[in-house]
C-alpha cells in the first residue's frame, strides 16, 4: 500500500533529523545511507503529491484524460500551442517557487522563477509577492525544524557564507549545489538553459507541444550559448541546446566544483543548520545584534 503524503512527511522529518545527527557525529557510512533513504523518501513524496494533485484535478475537470491533466501545459485537441486551459484553485506560492526552481536545477532570481513558472504553467507567479517568502521561510524553519518536506531558502556566497542576493534555492538540495562562487552564475546559467530544454522535451515526447513562452525563454537562454542556436531555424533545437550548454559548462565545471566542495565544507564545519539553509548573519547584523544599535 502506498504511504500517505502526510506518513512521508512524517519519514522526512525523521530522516533529515537522523541526518542531522549522523553528520554531527562525522558518521560517513551512516550519513551517505541517511541520504539516500531521505532521496528516496523525497522522490515518493513528490510522486505522492503529484498523484494528489492529478486526483483533485480530476474532480474539477470533469474527470479529462490522465494524459491531459499531469502536464504541466495541458491543452486539448484542436486547441493551438501555447494555450493554456483555466487554472482551477490557487496554487501557494512556495510550491509555484520550488516547482520553477526544480525544472531549472539551480539557484535564480525571483525575475527568472518568474518567467519559467508562468512560461511552462497554467497561473501567473508574482515575482513581488517573493520579496518576503525567503524570510517567511526561515521563520518556519527555525520555528518548526525540518517539518516540512522542503524549504525555500537561499544561495550562500562561496566566500563569507551570507544570503547570495537576490537568489533563492531550494534546501533540498546539497549544500554545494546552492553555493555561489565565481564561476558559479554563469555555470547556474548553463543549467537553467539545460532545465528548460528538457522540460520542453519532456511535453513533446508526451505529445503536448510547448507554450510560445516557453520557446522564447529557451531562445533567450540559446543567444548566449556558443553553438546552440540556428538563425536560421525558426525555434531552437532543445537538443543543440543541451549539447551546447554542457559543451561549455565542461570548461570551467572542475574549477567551479572545487570551490563550491571547499565553500559547502567550511559551510558544514562553521554554520548551524539554519545558517547552512538561510545563510550566516551578514557583519551588518552581527554588529547590531552585538550592539543593540548601529551609528
Amino acid at each position: 500500500m502506498a504511504a500517505s503524503l502526510e506518513d512521508l512527511e512524517q519519514r522526512l522529518s525523521q530522516l533529515r533529523t537522523e541526518l542531522r545527527g549522523a553528520v554531527r557525529a562525522r558518521d560517513k557510512a551512516e550519513t551517505a545511507r541517511i541520504r539516500r533513504a531521505l532521496r528516496e523518501a523525497e522522490a515518493a513524496w513528490e510522486h505522492a503529491l503529484a498523484v494528489e494533485a492529478e486526483s483533485e484535478s480530476a474532480t474539477d475537470d470533469g474527470a479529462l484524460p490522465t494524459e491531459l491533466q499531469t502536464s504541466p501545459t495541458s491543452v486539448t485537441a484542436g486547441e493551438s500551442r501555447g494555450k493554456e486551459r483555466p487554472a482551477h484553485a490557487s496554487i501557494p506560492i512556495r510550491e509555484q517557487v520550488h516547482q520553477a526552481l526544480t525544472l531549472l536545477g539551480a539557484p535564480a532570481s525571483p525575475k527568472l522563477i518568474s518567467s519559467t513558472y508562468e512560461a511552462f504553467f497554467t497561473e501567473p507567479l508574482v515575482a513581488t509577492k517573493l520579496a518576503s517568502l525567503r524570510r517567511d521561510e526561515e521563520r518556519s524553519f527555525t520555528a518548526q525544524g525540518y517539518a516540512r518536506p522542503y524549504y525555500i531558502c537561499a544561495a550562500l556566497t562561496h566566500d563569507r557564507l551570507v544570503p547570495a542576493r537576490g537568489l533563492l534555492a531550494l534546501s533540498t538540495w546539497p549544500v554545494e549545489r546552492r553555493i555561489i562562487g565565481p564561476l558559479s552564475p554563469r555555470a547556474d546559467f548553463l543549467s537553467h538553459a539545460v532545465g528548460t530544454a528538457e522540460q520542453i522535451q519532456r511535453l513533446a515526447t508526451a505529445g503536448h507541444p510547448a507554450p510560445d513562452a516557453a520557446w522564447r525563454l529557451l531562445r533567450r537562454f540559446a543567444l548566449t550559448i556558443p553553438g546552440a542556436y540556428d538563425a536560421s531555424a525558426q525555434e531552437p533545437d532543445p537538443a543543440r541546446v543541451i549539447a551546447a550548454a554542457h559543451a561549455e559548462a565542461a570548461v570551467h565545471q572542475q574549477e567551479d566544483d572545487q570551490q563550491r566542495q571547499a565553500a559547502a565544507q567550511r559551510a558544514r564545519g562553521q554554520l548551524a543548520d539554519v545558517q547552512q539553509l538561510f545563510g550566516a548573519a551578514p557583519m551588518r547584523d552581527a554588529l547590531r545584534d552585538a550592539s543593540g544599535t548601529l551609528s
